[in-house]
């Protein structure tokens, strides 16, 4: 039987699926459609703790007709209680699809090997591939376009950076990132963006300069320093990234009508200014609704045939 269509990383997509899921997201926002996928099942499989991603995934099957069974941490022991490849088989048969929350990259592609059921990467240590969806909604919200723009993000080369740095050069966005060195994006998905931004016209800059990489953007984006898994390394990752936060004087270098843009959850003090969250250009709390949209667009991609 043939592994069928997952989502594990922005680059399982094209430039014109991303489209299609945008302007999908965008009609069901007011056109909801609730009886779509009738009877259909979503495993939320989740090793880490989660606000916005379980109830947005939970809420986006409910409206579209069907339902979640949510795993939590204590419950799921992937590797430990259960060989993956068995509770993948498993699961299989009782859902339609599975929403992965795994701290290895690596159990969310053994689950999408064996399930026989569609995979979404709900996030891993290596992408969050939903999250930079929801963000090039977002933008496109707000802005109107996509290709052209300049997207600055500020922080660690993380999950959330890599899949936004792969999103953002597959539709035309120019993606700027400032890091500290020994944090900052290489490696093979640096390569794979590099090989969609010669295609799209997208332009990538790796730099530790974070006034370079903010000037005269369109975006600004920043994340933690510490994910999740990484408490042993925060008080070294606070002295490396102290120099990295956003805040006023660092927002004033973009445009006037520059986006500040956020994944939640927030440190504040740490990534960004007290208060940054209520600035007039922030728009953290509508990336964090469009989750919900984005997130729906997915499912019914994978489940409507």
């Amino acid at each position: 039987m043939a592994t069928p269509a997952s989502v594990l990383s922005v680059a399982d997509l094209a430039a014109d699926d991303i489209w299609g899921l945008i302007q999908r997201a965008v009609s069901l926002k007011t056109q909801p459609s609730p009886s779509q996928l009738q009877g259909k099942v979503l495993a939320l499989l989740f090793e880490k703790p989660s606000l916005r991603t379980r109830v947005s995934f939970d809420v986006a099957i409910y409206q579209l007709g069907g339902h979640a069974v949510y795993l939590s941490p204590e419950e799921v022991g992937l590797g430990k209680r259960e060989a993956i490849p068995d509770a993948a088989r498993t699961l299989g048969r009782y859902v339609d699809c599975i929403a992965a929350r795994t701290f290895s990259h690596q159990s969310l592609e053994t689950l999408a090997r064996y399930a026989g059921v569609p995979v979404i990467n709900a996030l891993s240590d290596h992408e969050h591939p939903c999250q930079a969806l929801g963000d090039l909604l977002t933008i496109y919200e707000k802005k109107g376009r996509l290709a052209g723009l300049k997207l600055a993000f500020v922080g660690d080369g993380n999950n959330v950076a890599r899949s936004l740095l792969l999103a953002s050069s597959l539709v035309g966005l120019d993606f700027h990132i400032a890091s500290p060195l020994g944090h900052e994006l290489r490696g093979a998905v640096v390569r794979q963006a590099e090989s969609f931004a010669a295609q799209s016209g997208a332009s990538i800059s790796l730099t530790s300069d974070t006034r370079a990489a903010v000037k005269d953007a369109d975006v600004v984006y920043t994340d933690v320093w510490t994910s999740m898994g990484q408490e042993a390394e925060a008080e070294a990752r606070r002295v490396a990234f102290a120099s990295y936060r956003v805040d006023d004087q660092l927002l004033s270098l973009a445009r006037g009508d520059v986006l500040f843009m956020h994944p939640l959850p927030a440190h504040h003090g740490e990534e960004i200014a007290q208060g940054l969250l209520d600035h007039p250009r922030s728009v953290v709390f509508d990336q964090a609704e469009n989750r919900l949209h984005i997130q729906k667009a997915v499912l019914l991609r994978l489940l409507c045939s």
